[in-house]
């Protein structure tokens, strides 16, 4: 028996949290639906909808008012007043200011007819919240008016032998003026609101432009430095033809590939309406990069395990980037020695790292360093921008003299999903 009574049981908690789930997805439907409508297809649905709940003879005398005089027999008047304190809720948000004073003007007529209460009166509220929330200028202005015309009312309603003490008239006025303060707190939320958006879109485009001022850097500096070495070094051979004629055709092939990522930069700033252009370039193999620099006489050996098709793409990005920093900076600073790139992808699953380093050697001793037209040309930005972009995906970048002499630098990457 206790096993048919749990199986009895379990059916009725699934049928209540499924009947749950329906109702929280109406819910969800329903509001969703709502915020859909056009600002004044909302505002007009809440003015009908005062204007009808006035006229149902159950809830007379339901609603806001102010005064208890004799009642006065409904009559066309007391039916265009009534109408006065709901349908001018259309413009609540457009034009607030307009819709408090005719709602305003139409409560006060109203309550001198002494017509009793009805629910035509909330628009009052909804009036005040309106003006607090949607108002933007002149509003310490629109208040003072909206106070003495509170005052007037008071008088003249008193002067027709109401029967409300000052206490009560004091009590709506602070209810009207809470009914303003909530407006103006929900006004200032929103404010707030858009500042932090706006403060969050003026990060991102200030992440998205030092992006891409770290690519274009990368791109340029490595592939204009390469030239220029491959160019200087074509002035010293006039004597041989042939040595001429290849070293302007490794020229001419560094100024393609430099032209290839400059226009996949530039692509990136001309995203389609369908935002299908990728962000990641193409990668050249590090092999190539590393043959182009021997173009331009540096001695350079690649130690290679790992191989960037392999790897995800932000991280193949961050190693090609290093290795190509770092082969620019030897051209410029240490121009014809040796040097030497190490990629190893170390760990396996969550715990892959690659390993990237470039070391350069130092000057033989007593042989003082070779000179270089570049080295002044540097922005001291490559080292920095190296840091920052490896420091993004979770690893960490190292850069500085060896104890032994020379340069070294040395970046772990984090593997992540591919």
């Amino acid at each position: 028996m206790g096993t048919g009574h749990t199986g009895g049981r379990r059916p009725g908690r699934a049928g209540r949290s499924w009947s749950g789930d329906v109702v929280r997805e109406l819910k969800d439907w329903s509001w969703g639906r709502w915020h859909a409508l056009p600002v004044l297809t909302q505002d007009a649905a809440l003015a009908a909808l005062l204007a009808a709940l006035t006229f149902v003879p159950a809830l007379a005398g339901s609603g806001t008012g102010l005064v208890r005089l004799p009642a006065e027999p409904v009559d066309l008047t007391v039916v265009v007043l009534a109408l006065g304190q709901c349908l001018p809720l259309v413009a609540r948000r457009r034009a607030p200011a307009l819709c408090l004073a005719l709602v305003g003007v139409s409560f006060a007529l109203f309550q001198l007819r002494g017509s009793g209460a009805v629910y035509s009166g909330m628009g009052l509220i909804v009036a005040l919240y309106s003006a607090g929330a949607y108002q933007q200028r002149a509003r310490a202005l629109l208040a003072g008016a909206a106070s003495a015309g509170f005052v007037v009312m008071v008088v003249a309603v008193h002067t027709t032998g109401s029967v409300e003490s000052v206490a009560d008239d004091v009590t709506f006025y602070l209810a009207s003026v809470a009914c303003w303060v909530v407006g103006r707190w929900v006004q200032a939320r929103r404010a707030q609101e858009a500042a932090h958006r706006d403060a969050e879109r003026a990060a991102a485009a200030a992440d998205e432009r030092a992006r891409i001022a770290r690519e274009l850097h990368d791109v340029v500096t490595h592939h204009v430095t390469a030239m220029v070495v491959q160019a200087d070094a074509a002035a010293y051979l006039t004597d041989r033809p042939e040595r001429v004629t290849a070293v302007l055709g490794d020229i001419a092939g560094t100024g393609r590939q430099a032209l290839v990522e400059l226009r996949h930069q530039l692509g990136v700033l001309r995203v389609p309406a369908d935002g299908s252009a990728g962000r990641m370039p193409a990668l050249e193999p590090l092999a190539d990069v590393v043959e182009r620099v021997r173009a331009s006489g540096q001695p350079v050996h690649l130690v290679q395990r790992a191989e960037l098709v392999d790897l995800p793409g932000p991280t193949a990005l961050a190693v090609h980037r290093v290795v190509q920093e770092s082969l620019t900076n030897a051209l410029k600073h240490a121009p014809a020695r040796c040097t030497t790139v190490t990629v190893v992808r170390t760990g396996t699953g969550a715990g892959a790292v690659v390993d990237v380093e470039v070391t350069t050697a130092g000057s033989p001793a007593g042989r003082p360093a070779a000179p270089s037209a570049l080295v002044d040309a540097g922005s001291g930005r490559g080292l920095a921008g190296l840091a920052e972009r490896v420091g993004v995906l979770g690893g960490r970048l190292e850069a500085g003299p060896r104890p032994g002499g020379g340069f070294g630098v040395r970046a772990r990457i984090p593997v992540g999903a591919p």
